[in-house]
This record gives C-alpha cells, structure tokens and sequence, in this order.
C-alpha cells in the first residue's frame, strides 16, 4: 500500500527523523491559512499536489507562492486538476527550503538475501532508477544485519561515501531511522528524495544560516499482508489511487496481481498457483494473473474471483486448478456455476477439482456442462488450447 507524502512525513517524524514543517490543505482556503503560518519563517512556501504518481512537477503540481494570496491562487489551480488521471484533493504546504545539495536516500526490502538494503546517491532529486541507467557507480549499497540491524559503522560508512561527512551525526541518525521506520511499520520501501543540506534547516534567510540535514520529501510502501498488526495505518489508504481490481480483491480476501497474459488462472494456495502459471508457460501459453483464492473459499468467493479475471480484457480463456483441503470442491463448483451465470463475456474455462468433495464437484460441473481436466498438465494444455482457439 502506497501513502501521500504527508502521511509518509508522519511515520519518519514518529521515528525523530528531521522533517521540517508542514501543514495539508484541502481547500484554497485551508491553504491560505497555511500559507500564513509558514510563510514568516521562508518568505515562500512550496505547494504540492499529493498523489500517488511520479511527475507531478512536471505536470504543474508543485509550485511556489511567496504570499497568502498568491498560495490560496496556486492551490486553486492544483486542486482543480488531474495528474495522470488522478484527482487532486487535497495539498501540502510546506516552508519553501534553501538548498545547498540533494541526495538519495532510501531503505527498501532485498528479497533476494532477506535483507534490508540503504541506497544512497550524491545525485538526489532526480529518479534513481535514471541514475541506475545512467551511473550505477554513483549508488552506494549496505545491507542491514537481519538480527543486529544497521550497525553505526555501516551508517558512517554510508555518509562518507556519499560525501556527507560533514553532516556525519545526522546522516548516522536518518540511516538508522529509515530502518527503524521500516520496522515499525512493515514497509517494503522507506525512501526520502530529496534528502537534502539546507540553510537554516529549510528557511532561508534564519539567524546564522546553519547548513543542517532534513528530508524534504517522503515516499513509503507498507506491506499489505502487515497490516493487521498496524490497523491505524489503513485510514492512510487513498481510495482514489487504488486499482478498483486491487480493492475488490482485498474486499474479498483474494491475492490477486495482474499479469500480461491471457490465460486467467483461479487457485487455491500461493504454492499452486506458482506451479499453475509454469504449467500454463510450459504448454505455451501465458498466464494473464496470479491469485489466490485461500483455504476454506466458498461459493461467493469464488465469484468474486471470475469477475476479476473476467474484468482483464485480454483473458481469452480461465484455467481454475483446486485442490479440495479446506476448501471444498462442491463449494468451488457452486461458486463457479453462479459466476458463470453473471459473467458478461462468453470465455472457455477448464475445471480441475481434486480432494474434498471433488467427486460431488465434478457431477455438479458435468450437468452445468463445464469443461474438465483430471490432472493439472491436462488442465494447462486444454485452456491453452481454448485460448488459441478463442483468440480474436
């Protein structure tokens, strides 16, 4: 799950991570107030629009205002568009910073040794996967100890390698703290871009000018399956940035990931359904999703399920492979029957059911006239088959 940069701001706060003020508005008006209370320590605040898509600069979704009437008139036009199709509802005004050098930061979740990994770049401010292409030399990689954590000599390590040892107490600090973030909330991605040395901690134009380090922008991936230990988190969910096939999914307890395929499979277990798509390769054909019905599915789950395979406009044929332990096969059948009856598109489907109940499963499949499959590498080959035979 993906949150706005201000809740994102919270979470890194929460963990004594330097961020510099910040207020969100929702009218023109809440902006203007904002404005106000901002702008004595700046003489500019910075406006951005907060949604969950990459360039909103670009779009026009951060500007600058140097009054109160000038912030509630660049929040107005904000508020009225739509970047990459998403509504804007709501701003973040923030103290506009005097910046003296960007950089990289980010804590993001190494699946392949079971690690956390720091990325850090001197070249901040930019898209790191630009800079990947580009100058991959200008990335610096730590991993996190599983057990131990980020240990203070890895976090100093990661500041004088990107040229921060200047600001070494602090860099130490917000390493530590993306980790702790991290942690503390189930994140798959902690990530702060800018992170960036300003004067006087992002006023310009402050007594002394101190050069300090702050992270002026935030962005954070929670992990879904953690929820349930963090239920004060999905109030940060933004229902107008989530996939109507991903929030159906979740209403129903369903795993579900579009793929580009255009075999749709329905599966009981994540194992399965692993071992379905690579039967499904292995025939030739190319599975159009993964997901996961669950243990212990019953009929109105399993419709939920065709409607999103269905909903994938590519699916030219549905391969449902079930093996009955929890679940079982007459549940699945009914589900599959009543799906049937409602789908909006004629698409061939192939039915393996074995364990519980599978012999009542495939009498109910046979009167309802569904084509069926004993084992799964006959399953596979069939609903490739149909596919090519179905195909515009």
């Amino acid at each position: 799950m993906k949150i706005q940069e201000a809740d994102a701001k919270r979470l890194l706060l929460a963990q004594g991570l330097p961020v510099p003020p910040w207020e969100v508005a929702r009218s023109p008006a809440e902006a203007r107030a904002a404005a106000s209370r901002l702008l004595h320590d700046t003489g500019k605040v910075v406006i951005k629009a907060q949604v969950l898509v990459g360039g909103r600069g670009k779009a026009g979704g951060v500007k600058l205002a140097g009054s109160d009437d000038e912030a509630e008139h660049v929040a107005d036009a904000i508020l009225g568009m739509q970047i990459k199709g998403i509504p804007v509802r709501k701003v973040l005004v923030a103290a506009a910073a005097d910046i003296v050098k960007e950089y990289y930061l980010a804590a993001v979740l190494d699946r392949g040794v079971r690690r956390i990994l720091l990325m850090g770049s001197a070249e901040g401010g930019v898209e790191i996967e630009t800079v990947a292409a580009t100058n991959p030399d200008a990335i610096v990689r730590i991993h996190a100890d599983p057990l131990i954590g980020l240990r203070d000599w890895q976090a100093r390590e990661l500041a004088f390698r990107l040229g921060l040892g200047k600001h070494l107490k602090a860099t130490v600090g917000i390493a530590r703290g993306l980790v702790a973030t991290m942690l503390a909330n189930d994140a798959d991605l902690v990530e702060i871009n800018p992170l960036a040395v300003v004067r006087g901690g992002g006023a310009p134009g402050s007594p002394g000018g101190e050069e300090q380090l702050v992270c002026l922008d935030a962005k954070i991936t929670l992990d879904d399956s953690g929820l349930f230990r963090h239920p004060e988190l999905e109030s940060m969910r933004d229902p107008d940035e989530e996939d109507p096939a991903d929030a159906e999914a979740r209403r129903h307890d369903i795993s579900f990931i579009h793929l580009d395929g255009t075999i749709g499979c329905m599966v009981n277990g994540a194992g399965l359904a692993m071992t379905t798509m690579d039967l499904v390769k292995r025939a030739g054909g190319e599975p159009a999703n993964f997901l996961d019905i669950g243990g212990g599915a019953k009929a109105d789950r399993v419709a939920a399920a065709m409607r999103l395979i269905l909903d994938d406009p590519k699916v030219q044929a549905i391969l449902v492979n079930i093996f009955g332990g929890i679940t079982r096969g007459d549940e699945v059948a009914h589900g599959l029957i009543e799906a049937r009856r409602q789908q909006r598109r004629d698409v061939p489907m192939v039915v393996r059911i074995v364990g519980t109940n599978a012999e009542e499963a495939a009498r109910l499949l046979e009167e309802a006239h569904f084509a069926t499959a004993t084992s799964l590498d006959e399953a596979a080959r069939k609903a490739v088959a149909a596919a090519g035979s179905h195909a515009p």
